[in-house]
């Protein structure tokens, strides 16, 4: 039997909309006395998590339109490739799942029905090779995302989905249809789905501005507040430090925060320190911000010295040497490790063995504060899981699913974030499909 799908909002009789009118299509199993409409679904976002639930809902029959508020598609998506495309992570699965902490119980059911390898396989499928970089990251072959973005975009449109950019939703009219603010003035249309799929609050010059969040809200949606989420934070560095070092890498040290401890490298800015080994970092330390009003970070200068050998070497006679010779000389430390220590330490503690060994090994760095939400790489908080049923549908609104960044959950950079985006994605397109295909309600 031809497969088709069923309408929940229309029944036998029942006058189709205009706007569903337009889009009418019939099966060819059809007649003309009893046609079935094609479900229009309306995709709010264009970003990866839209994108996928556009495909997942194309490949189901649906009519799909793709609506973004900015002039093109995936900006963000394109804006995290320029160091290098990082899709995912080829970790162990059981250890990539806990990469999500507290969220994990959200995330795991999506990320198990769009895993890791599915994710590689699917891009396989756009004609764009992988490879596992040494960290076990995961990268497009050519380490861009353009190339992939424009594979993606192109079969979209072969399978019929449509895109309507620059146009920014604005909610609902006295009728519940979406509002959208286009160049050429407000537009209104009817859907029998919607994915809204808009991003969170960092980086609101491509896109994810948060404008969502009143419109939710107004509907008594529960939302967390969004916060900034792998993101810098603030130091109250002295004004030499800040003038000589701002801008300065700071490479092959290891942070420890609570029990948890990285290696890797950062940047010194002028406000405070950011980079990759901090994002790891980064939740933990913003909820203790938001606790104790600071946080302390420990920096291993040396990471690779046993603490012994650090303390031999600055013990060792110096004779008529500078202590800045004395340790660029025996330790290797010049620059701003070199003055990490003197913005640490008084002039005095600089001249004790044992404090400075146990300062190079283990310094702390008070972070008075996290860096605003449109500084960020991501954004935690957002629509809570509660309000969401197994679909990833609103409880309080038939019809309408979430997915992305949007959602309340955040995790590190390393392929984690577009992975669970993706996933979310695929869960809400599939969710959405499920609804529409199933038996309508009985009427009243």
């Amino acid at each position: 039997m031809p497969h088709y799908t069923l309408l929940r909002r229309y029944r036998p009789g029942q006058p189709l909309s205009p706007i569903i009118a337009c889009h009418y299509k019939t099966f060819p199993h059809m007649t003309s006395s009893n046609p079935l409409p094609v479900p229009v679904a309306a995709v709010i976002g264009g970003g990866p998590a839209g994108l996928m639930a556009a495909e997942v809902l194309a490949r189901g029959g649906m009519r799909v339109d793709v609506y973004d508020a900015m002039p093109s598609l995936g900006r963000k998506f394109l804006m995290a490739g320029k160091g290098g495309m990082n899709i995912t992570h080829a970790e162990p699965f059981d250890v990539f799942l806990t990469r999500y902490g507290a969220h994990r119980p959200d995330i795991e059911p999506l990320l198990r029905g769009f895993p890791p390898d599915a994710l590689r396989e699917w891009i396989h499928g756009l004609g764009i090779g992988t490879l596992v970089g040494t960290s076990n990251r995961v990268f497009p072959a050519d380490m861009k995302a353009a190339p992939l973005l424009r594979a993606w975009l192109h079969r979209l449109r072969e399978s019929g989905v449509h895109f309507h950019v620059r146009h920014r939703w604005c909610g609902w009219d006295d009728q519940g249809k979406l509002r959208f603010a286009t160049p050429d003035g407000e537009y209104v249309i009817d859907a029998d789905a919607v994915v809204l799929a808009m991003g969170g609050g960092s980086w609101p010059q491509l896109g994810s501005d948060g404008a969502w969040v009143p419109l939710l809200s107004q509907r008594a949606i529960p939302i967390a507040p969004l916060r900034p989420a792998n993101c810098g934070f603030d130091v109250e560095w002295s004004t030499y430090f800040r003038e000589h070092f701002a801008g300065e890498p700071l490479k092959s040290v290891a942070a420890t925060f609570g029990d948890v401890r990285r290696q890797g490298e950062c940047v010194i800015t002028e406000h405070g320190i950011e980079g990759g080994l901090i994002y790891a970092h980064s939740a933990a330390l913003r909820n203790e911000i938001e606790r104790a009003g600071h946080a302390t970070l420990h920096l291993d200068l040396l990471p690779d010295w046993p603490p012994q050998r650090v303390q031999d070497e600055v013990s060792h006679p110096r004779g008529s040497r500078s202590l800045s010779s004395h340790l660029q000389s025996r330790l290797g430390l010049k620059g701003v490790k070199a003055n990490l220590l003197r913005e640490a330490l008084s002039a005095e503690q600089m001249h004790d063995p044992a404090l400075l060994a146990q300062t190079i090994k283990d310094l702390p760095l008070c972070l008075v504060a996290a860096r605003p939400l449109n500084e960020a790489i991501s954004t935690a908080g957002g629509l809570a899981f509660e309000a969401l049923d197994e679909r990833l549908m609103l409880k309080q609104m038939p019809g309408f699913f979430c997915a992305g960044e949007m959602l309340d959950w955040d995790a590190p950079t390393g392929g984690y974030l577009l992975s669970a985006c993706l996933a979310s994605g695929y869960a809400a397109g599939n969710g959405t499909l499920d609804w529409l295909r199933s038996p309508p309600e009985p009427a009243l």
